[in-house]
């Protein structure tokens, strides 16, 4: 089975040295409230609900946007992982990634200005099933942090553009 993600990794790098121009892939969410605090989000053929613990004023029907965070995290962790170990010849049985962040909701709910409304850190231990010799892993986890995406962006400063569009629903109604 690891030899089809080297194989993957392989042809996709190989195209990618050669067609630079192709290597940008854009991913797109819609999101709209629907109930209380409680969201859907369409993604591809997906439709995932977000709400918010009942002691945030949410109904707890479903993760949290900073839950689901860390779930980004900790599963783009275990497919690099999978990928590079196998296009290292690094050999793993498994991996699996427990993360932990702390929220100062002081932030998120204005009651101290210079606290950070998102997580103040993030703690992970990834666990690997693997015979291969500690350097080995080592030089696997450094490779995994320089080209994990997830990592990449809560690690880094991504530019982000928010813009704002204005409808009254009841007004066009009314016309």
């Amino acid at each position: 089975m690891s030899s089809s993600y080297k194989k993957v990794y392989e042809a996709t790098r190989t195209a990618l040295q050669g067609a630079p121009e192709q290597a940008t892939a854009t991913f797109e969410v819609t999101s709209r409230q629907v109930a209380g605090l409680r969201s859907e989000v369409a993604l591809r053929q997906f439709t995932l609900a977000v709400d918010e613990p009942e002691a945030l004023g949410g109904a707890d029907s479903a993760p949290n946007p900073v839950e689901l965070l860390l779930a980004s995290l900790a599963s783009c962790q275990e497919i690099t992982y999978r990928l590079y170990a196998d296009a290292l010849d690094i050999p793993l049985r498994g991996v699996s990634v427990r993360l932990k962040g702390d929220l100062d909701l002081r932030g998120f709910f204005a009651v101290q200005g210079d606290v950070r409304p998102g997580y103040q850190s993030i703690e992970a231990v990834v666990s690997l099933d693997s015979p291969a010799p500690e350097q080995d892993l080592v030089r696997l986890k450094e490779t995994v942090d320089r080209h994990c995406p997830v990592l990449d962006i809560v690690r880094g400063a991504t530019p982000v553009r928010l813009s704002l569009e204005h409808t009254n629903s009841l007004q066009a109604g009314a016309a």
